[in-house]
């Protein structure tokens, strides 16, 4: 494993100028010299595709279980954004903890990697810049931004077959900064979530750790108006029984359109379709019913919805404007990654003796009837635990010197001497 080298790394074609309100500095981009991103054909990736899916119905179901912070039963999270997350620091697990995640997340797959670029690779079709989105006139041409970020300690040796692969397969590179200089790499850091989120979340999820040597960053955005945008005007106060029993009034949207509607045991169902691309699927539970299905009837539920006909639905829905944030290793932990939090020995291809202290993620949408605008960023941290602490001084003894074995106590030298020649 070698220390990251400005000869053995090139700059990323296309570096994005981020900029806060403090116009923090951002360090270039490196990828690891010589490696392109693969083009693959996602064609060939259904039976992939669909372990993906199933992992994020899994990952969903234990955000949706902790609930964050969210207030009042209220949960808005990204099992996309924490699955493509993983992912990555999977490509840079070994041992039990790579196991682990296999075994939890589903991601014992001969072709994970390539799978996932085919993956971001059907999802940048969409790609656009967040910050150029009128979010009160969502576009009816979806904007569908997945970024990765990588920030790095400049002193901590990273693998190269880890940069590589992030380079190959999730089209990033990382920057190296000083973790130390909270001043500059905090800001840095919090510019990427801003720019990525165009805005909507202004700083990384987790606490800034100066002992960190190693963020993982994703972050995803959403933003599109519906295929058939609810009328403002038949916007109207209508009854929201609560879970415990009790009514209340909310602002409802009112619209008769021609989508796909299933039910099952327990669930009716409908998929509202965004102007292209995307649909936002609502599952409306039987009275008395579990609101947040578990990941098995998700799967049941998206396979009946994918496989329905269309049908002619009146659709009555409130608008609504969440956020939410998630310590993730309460999540994952609940979920079964044991060793992967804890371990400092299975990250090696990525940092020496590396592991994880923090993992979070931030989320929020807003429904409202012209269509739907959301972020969210998941956050890995890691440490390297073996390093040493950062010399404040150094001094190299590279020329003739002085020496003396002094007894502490009494100062008396014990031994004086000069070193003029080490070798004789």
């Amino acid at each position: 494993m070698n220390r990251i080298r400005m000869a053995k790394m090139v700059a990323a074609s296309a570096v994005v100028a981020l900029a806060t309100a403090c116009s923090a500095p951002v360090p270039e981009m490196l990828k690891a010299d010589g490696v392109e991103r693969v083009v693959v054909d996602g064609s060939a990736y259904a039976a992939e595709f669909r372990a993906f899916r199933d992992s994020a119905f899994g990952l969903g179901e234990a955000l949706v279980a902790d609930g964050g912070d969210g207030s009042g039963g209220n949960v808005v999270s990204s099992p996309g954004s924490a699955l493509v997350a993983l992912a990555m620091l999977r490509a840079g697990a070994s041992g039990e903890s790579a196991a682990e995640l296999d075994a939890v997340l589903g991601l014992a797959l001969d072709r994970r990697d390539e799978a996932m670029n085919a993956l971001l690779e059907s999802l940048a079709k969409f790609d656009g810049d967040p910050g150029g989105v009128d979010e009160d006139n969502p576009p009816r041409k979806p904007v569908m931004h997945a970024a990765n970020g990588i920030f790095v300690d400049k002193d901590a040796p990273t693998g190269e077959s880890f940069l590589a692969t992030m380079a190959r397969h999730y089209g990033t590179g990382v920057y190296p900064v000083d973790f130390s200089d909270a001043g500059a790499t905090k800001p840095a850091i919090d510019a990427w979530v801003d720019r990525n989120t165009g805005g909507r979340i202004k700083e990384a999820p987790a606490k800034y750790d100066p002992r960190n040597t190693f963020s993982l960053l994703n972050s995803v955005y959403f933003a599109a108006a519906w295929e058939t945008p609810f009328d403002p005007s038949s916007t109207s106060d209508e009854p929201f029984t609560l879970a415990g029993g009790g009514q209340i009034d909310v602002p409802a949207m009112h619209n008769l359109l021609e989508t796909k509607y299933s039910e099952g045991t327990g669930w009716r169902g409908v998929d509202l379709p965004y102007a292209d691309g995307f649909v936002m699927r609502l599952v409306l539970p039987d009275v008395g019913t579990d609101a947040s299905p578990g990941a098995p009837q998700l799967r049941d539920i998206a396979d009946a919805l994918d496989a329905a006909p269309l049908q002619t639905v009146q659709i009555q829905l409130p608008r609504w404007d969440h956020k939410c944030s998630f310590d993730l290793r309460n999540v994952l932990e609940s979920a079964g990654l044991q060793k992967t939090l804890t371990t400092t020995e299975d990250f090696n291809a990525i940092q020496p003796r590396m592991t994880i202290t923090q993992a979070a993620q931030a989320a929020n949408i807003t429904v409202a009837e012209k269509g739907t605008v959301a972020g969210a960023v998941t956050q890995f941290n890691g440490r390297v635990t073996s390093a040493p602490p950062r010399p404040e001084h150094t001094i190299q003894f590279d020329r003739p010197f002085h020496y003396q074995i002094v007894h502490v106590e009494t100062g008396l030298p014990l031994f004086m001497g000069t070193v003029a020649d080490p070798r004789s």
